[in-house]
Protein backbone atom coordinates (compact mmCIF):
# COMPACT_ATOMS: atom_id res chain seq x y z
CA UNK A 1 0.00 0.00 0.00
CA UNK A 2 3.41 2.15 0.47
CA UNK A 3 2.77 4.23 -2.84
CA UNK A 4 -0.85 4.11 -2.63
CA UNK A 5 -0.91 5.69 0.69
CA UNK A 6 0.73 8.77 -0.37
CA UNK A 7 -2.03 9.04 -2.79
CA UNK A 8 -4.62 8.11 -0.31
CA UNK A 9 -3.83 10.63 2.00
CA UNK A 10 -3.02 13.33 -0.45
CA UNK A 11 -6.94 13.09 -1.85
CA UNK A 12 -7.77 12.50 2.01
CA UNK A 13 -6.30 15.69 2.57
CA UNK A 14 -7.46 17.73 -0.46
CA UNK A 15 -11.44 17.12 0.84
CA UNK A 16 -9.86 19.02 4.58
CA UNK A 17 -7.03 19.36 6.84
CA UNK A 18 -6.77 16.50 9.42
CA UNK A 19 -4.47 15.78 12.06
CA UNK A 20 -2.69 12.25 11.98
CA UNK A 21 -5.35 10.26 13.83
CA UNK A 22 -8.01 11.43 11.81
CA UNK A 23 -6.48 10.90 9.14
CA UNK A 24 -5.65 7.44 9.75
CA UNK A 25 -9.04 6.89 10.85
CA UNK A 26 -10.23 7.86 7.39
CA UNK A 27 -7.84 5.15 5.63
CA UNK A 28 -9.33 2.51 7.99
CA UNK A 29 -12.75 3.16 6.70
CA UNK A 30 -11.86 2.83 3.32
CA UNK A 31 -9.34 -0.49 3.69
CA UNK A 32 -11.23 -1.88 6.50
CA UNK A 33 -8.34 -1.98 9.48
CA UNK A 34 -6.67 1.72 10.56
CA UNK A 35 -3.47 1.25 9.85
CA UNK A 36 -0.68 1.96 12.53
CA UNK A 37 1.28 5.43 13.64
CA UNK A 38 4.31 3.38 12.28
CA UNK A 39 2.50 3.14 8.73
CA UNK A 40 1.18 6.87 8.94
CA UNK A 41 3.45 9.22 10.47
CA UNK A 42 6.49 8.21 7.80
CA UNK A 43 4.24 8.70 4.86
CA UNK A 44 3.37 12.31 6.22
CA UNK A 45 7.23 13.12 7.12
CA UNK A 46 8.13 12.15 3.32
CA UNK A 47 5.10 13.99 2.19
CA UNK A 48 5.98 16.90 3.90
CA UNK A 49 9.62 16.56 3.26
CA UNK A 50 8.81 17.23 -0.83
CA UNK A 51 6.79 20.09 0.01
CA UNK A 52 3.33 18.68 -0.82
CA UNK A 53 1.83 19.26 2.31
CA UNK A 54 2.42 20.82 5.38
CA UNK A 55 1.93 21.45 9.12
CA UNK A 56 0.84 23.47 11.92
CA UNK A 57 1.65 23.88 15.06
CA UNK A 58 -0.85 21.69 16.13
CA UNK A 59 0.25 18.92 13.57
CA UNK A 60 -2.77 19.60 11.39
CA UNK A 61 -1.81 18.74 7.62
CA UNK A 62 -3.11 20.14 4.41
CA UNK A 63 -2.17 19.96 0.98
CA UNK A 64 0.34 22.77 -0.70
CA UNK A 65 -0.27 24.40 -3.83
CA UNK A 66 2.48 21.94 -5.07
CA UNK A 67 0.63 19.07 -3.18
CA UNK A 68 -2.88 20.23 -5.53
CA UNK A 69 -0.82 20.02 -8.54
CA UNK A 70 0.52 16.13 -7.72
CA UNK A 71 -2.76 15.22 -6.86
CA UNK A 72 -3.98 16.20 -9.99
CA UNK A 73 -1.50 14.69 -12.01
CA UNK A 74 -1.33 11.59 -9.86
CA UNK A 75 -5.49 11.18 -10.55
CA UNK A 76 -4.81 11.53 -14.23
CA UNK A 77 -2.51 8.41 -14.31
CA UNK A 78 -4.57 6.49 -11.88
CA UNK A 79 -7.40 7.04 -14.14
CA UNK A 80 -5.74 6.33 -17.10
CA UNK A 81 -4.52 2.93 -15.60
CA UNK A 82 -7.78 2.11 -14.34
CA UNK A 83 -10.18 3.61 -16.74
CA UNK A 84 -12.56 -0.27 -16.71
CA UNK A 85 -12.41 -0.34 -12.82
CA UNK A 86 -16.71 -1.14 -12.86
CA UNK A 87 -15.89 -3.48 -15.57
CA UNK A 88 -13.11 -5.02 -12.89
CA UNK A 89 -15.32 -4.81 -9.97
CA UNK A 90 -18.18 -6.75 -12.58
CA UNK A 91 -15.69 -9.78 -12.49
CA UNK A 92 -16.56 -10.63 -9.15
CA UNK A 93 -20.38 -11.60 -9.67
Amino acid sequence: MKGFLSYLIMWILSKKSMNGAEIASELGKRKGSKPSPGTIYPALKELKEKGLIASDDDKTYSLTKEGRTELKRSCAIFCRAFYDMKEMFNCRK
